[in-house]
């Protein structure tokens, strides 16, 4: 095979687009040589060859020559040489292609020299006297060692006679960017101040980025804000860098401003910009922003990275959304991003969150599959999940796999999940043990904890139990919190009669208000119910908005234990009124519908009592009813219930011979036509019958 052989005319260096380009590429390789005719074989070529050899030994044939600028000359003659023959590799060797790679292994043996005078010297001497400025400037854009490349910038300002000064500091500021040497580059900054240097966009910019790269972005709005005072205005590329700086400082307002800009100008902004944004409104609370963002980045043809898919992840999470949250899980398997540990670590808190047992199981087992570590906080977001859900064998192995791990320890939220899992299921014995367990390993019972027991004690039917531990509570000194008198009023509404007397004492003595309204309930003589509305009125409105359904609930359960309807509907009544309960009841031109899928049993047949009643009214008043009426209890099963809600709910709607049927294509729903509903109310209305069993 031959070769045309021509040499590639030397075009002059351009600072505005090869310089201040992010990064200088080496030369394509072209398939066919050329190089000039009148080659020069002068001495001062061989004179310069034979200096090479002997200060660089070690060399190898293909690197003893670094061709200077003047011996590659343009000309539009060209002449064909055998490329087998000696002359063609002399002249190969003299090609500015050569001569590019040969000042990039330079580079590379300045990045691994010590960072001395000396030793920089010994591997930049080679050039000679002939170096030019772009030699220097490919050789240091080349560099990724901030210790040798303020040696090396000073070797070169030494030897060359610059026409822009500024060029080489702003080559050396890039290398300590690679680095995320801020320091350093600080310091060039202030040293091209003394010299008189006149820094331009690219040094800000590089400043800016390097800052932002070594995550202190309170350091590059300071360098931003620097720009105008040097007469320099931030381009395009700047600007979309300071939307991710601004929003990680906590400005939001000038971040959403800048991203305004951006759009209505058409910035080029990255993924980490998108991601920072994600993040503004994830906090925020706009979780339909992080979505709309998402989509805006697609549609603009930027692809999300693995930091874009987290933030995404991490803000379903918030938002109780995990079906979303699997959703762009989906998508970033499709794209090809690998998931990295927090990926992990945010989809284990979504699913947590939203009590998807399954879906966190499994997110655990792939994470053990792919080696990464668990934190302590993490393990104990599986163990509440587990806890929520009465995953008691997923929660062992959860526990077992903690234990073993050189990281990772139980800690005292650990064992109250351990306590909770087992208080859930009424196993005392098992709740004991953990207790024990935590109490030698030095952690003293939390009100967590005792509210656990409690609730333990009361599943089991121990109310002794439930008494000494309210007494150890106030003993110890710890002040019993809402969500403990919360679950002592729940061990109430599963406690025989008999015991409700030294139950509701208990409660007097943590919460005088509640063990007094719980009194007017189970004490036959106080029937008020003026007196009950406005106590229990006043109590729901004083208590956080988190337990003010579950105080409600078991306020009507006990109406319902009791067999005090009447009591129970005021207190429904009361929830409707202080909006505890919303839309339990609605209305369509097609169907008239009851949902009490997030009340308790109790509260759900008293519900159920208030419609069929408004039903009876209706039909009496001469309404038109719907084709279809249903009832939705929802398809879950509370946690720790053989039956759920659905269940319990089936029996009852049977011993009243109510003509509602579990819809087998609506997951949850009982359903029945206008036509037998009217014939159903009308026997009940003759018969007179009670509603309740």
């Amino acid at each position: 095979m031959a070769y045309n052989l021509s040499a590639p005319p030397s075009s002059s260096l351009s600072y505005e687009t090869s310089l201040f380009c992010s990064s200088l590429s080496p030369p394509r390789t072209p398939k066919y040589l050329f190089f000039p005719l009148k080659l020069h074989r002068s001495k001062p070529s061989f004179h310069i060859s034979a200096k090479i050899s002997l200060q660089e030994p070690a060399l190898n044939q293909d690197s003893k020559i670094i061709p200077d600028e003047t011996t590659i000359s343009p000309s539009k003659s060209s002449i064909w040489v055998n490329p087998n023959s000696p002359g063609a590799l002399k002249l190969r060797q003299k090609s500015y292609d050569y001569r590019y790679a040969s000042l990039v292994k330079m580079a590379e043996s300045l990045n691994s020299c010590a960072a001395l005078e000396d030793a920089i010297s010994g591997v930049l001497d080679i050039l000679g006297d002939k170096m030019a400025e772009k030699d220097a400037v490919i050789i240091l854009n080349n560099m990724s060692n901030s210790e040798t490349a303020s040696l090396v910038l000073n070797y070169f300002l030494k030897r060359l006679k610059m026409s822009r000064e500024v060029v080489l500091y702003n080559v050396t500021l890039k290398v300590f960017r690679k680095c995320k040497d801020l320091e350093r580059a600080e310091n060039l900054f202030n040293l091209m101040l003394e010299k008189g240097v006149k820094p331009d966009n690219f040094t800000f910019s590089t400043i800016i980025s390097c800052a932002r790269l070594a995550s202190f972005p309170e350091k590059a709005v300071e360098w931003y804000e620097k720009m105008p005072s040097f007469g320099c205005e931030p381009d395009p590329v700047t600007c979309s860098v300071m939307v991710d700086v601004y929003g990680r400082v906590g400005n939001v307002e000038v971040a959403l401003s800048l991203y305004d800009r951006a759009r209505s100008e058409k910035w080029r902004l990255d993924p980490v910009t998108f991601a920072t944004l994600i993040r503004i409104y994830r906090t925020a609370g706009n979780f339909d922003g992080c979505l709309n963002l998402y989509e805006e980045m697609k549609a603009l043809g930027v692809r999300p990275n693995a930091s874009v898919y987290n933030s995404l992840l991490d803000a379903m999470g918030r938002a109780k959304r995990p079906w979303q949250a699997k959703n762009i899980y989906r998508d970033m398997v499709k794209t090809g991003i690998e998931p990295t540990w927090s990926t992990y670590a945010a989809l284990i808190r979504a699913y947590g969150r939203a009590r998807y047992g399954i879906d966190a199981i499994a997110v655990y087992r792939e994470m053990k599959e792919k080696g990464f570590e668990l934190t302590v906080l993490l393990y104990n977001t599986l163990l509440s999940t587990c806890a929520d859900v009465g995953f008691t064998d997923e929660a062992t192995e959860i526990i077992q796999d903690m234990k073993s791990s050189e990281t990772c320890k139980p800690d005292s939220w650990t064992y109250a999940s351990l306590i909770t899992i087992n208080s859930c299921g009424g196993k005392v014995e098992e709740a004991e043990a953990v207790l024990k367990e935590m109490s030698d390993a030095g952690f003293e019972p939390n009100i967590f904890v005792l509210t656990s027991l409690i609730q333990c004690y009361g599943k089991a039917g121990r109310m002794d139990d439930v008494v000494r531990t309210v007494d150890q509570v106030l003993e110890s000194g710890i002040a019993p919190d809402e969500r403990f008198c919360g679950s002592l009023l729940s061990v109430i509404t599963q406690a025989p009669k008999e015991e409700l007397g030294k139950l509701t004492g208990c409660i007097e003595k943590v919460n005088p208000k509640l063990g007094y309204i719980v009194k007017l309930l189970v004490e036959e003589n106080m029937m008020e119910g003026e007196i009950l509305r406005k106590e229990a009125g006043e109590l729901l409105e004083s208590i956080g908005a988190d337990v003010k359904k579950a105080y409600c609930n078991c306020l009507i359960d006990i109406c319902v234990n009791l067999n005090q309807m009447e009591r129970g509907c005021e207190l429904l009544d009361l929830g409707l009124a202080l909006e505890i309960y919303t839309d339990i009841m609605s209305r369509t031109p097609t169907q008239w519908s009851l949902h009490v899928k997030s009340l308790s049993l109790g509260a759900a047949l008293t519900a159920l009592h208030v419609w069929m009643n408004d039903l009876s009214k209706a039909l009496e008043n001469g309404e038109e009813l719907p084709e279809l009426l249903g009832i939705n209890t929802g398809h879950g099963k509370h946690k720790f219930s053989e039956r759920g809600l659905a269940g319990n709910f089936e029996s009852h709607l049977k011993e009243l011979n109510a003509p509602f049927h579990d819809a087998p294509d609506k997951l949850g729903w009982f359903l029945t036509t206008k036509v037998a509903a009217i014939a159903w109310l009308e026997s009940r209305q003759s018969q007179e019958a009670p509603l309740l069993a």
